[in-house]
């Protein structure tokens, strides 16, 4: 997003991955410094642990982990304390994305009352959608931006509105007919993955 353009601001609440991109210094494999560091230089991205900042964006992408728990049920807590934190700064007008892999239904039945507790009206007053974070790992040849994004909305706006932010940056957005869909589709597509890499 920042090299298209586009102001991003990174909250983590592990400040040694704040600092590290306020240094320009990429703690992940594949991102390489270089980038990183011109992105903070040119002042298009930003790192901070203030979940307050929230007010002052017009979209809030969440992608947290979500690893499985003890009993191999996937572990919401990041999810919800992610969902909490943008719930006490929501303000009318904004567009909340989850990237994160979550069960089917867990958009609609989870993530949204916890949204709807700021008193806003989804599709209204705010926008949801799920777009999975799809990567292709081991591919040194296929490009993050060239990697089809897969957008199911709670509506049908806050699906138009979500696909016309990842239409600035990326090349190819499928559009599904609900954030069920775009569940599934993360977790056909995790499946596929696990089976062939078993």
């Amino acid at each position: 997003m920042a090299n298209c353009g586009f102001q991003a601001t990174g909250i983590d609440i592990d400040s040694d991955k704040v600092e590290s991109v306020k240094a320009g210094i990429s703690y992940l494999s594949d991102v390489r410094n270089e980038t990183l560091y011109s992105a903070v230089a040119e002042q298009r991205l930003r790192a901070t642990q203030s979940f307050a900042s929230i007010e002052f964006f017009d979209a809030i992408s969440i992608c947290v982990p979500t690893p499985l728990a003890k009993y191999k049920h996937p572990d919401l807590s990041y999810l919800l304390a992610s969902v909490e934190a943008v719930r006490n700064h929501l303000k009318s007008g904004k567009l909340v994305i989850v990237e994160s892999t979550i069960p089917p239904g867990a958009t609609r039945e989870i993530i949204l009352p916890i949204l709807q507790k700021a008193g806003l009206a989804v599709g209204r007053d705010f926008f949801l959608a799920y777009s999975p974070k799809r990567v292709n790992p081991g591919n040194k040849y296929l490009a993050p931006r060239s990697i089809p994004k897969i957008i199911g909305g709670m509506t049908s706006r806050c699906t138009t509105i979500a696909a016309n932010l990842y239409r600035q940056f990326l090349e190819r957005i499928i559009l599904v007919s609900s954030v069920e869909s775009a569940e599934m589709v993360k977790l056909l597509e995790n499946t596929f993955r696990m089976i062939n890499i078993g």
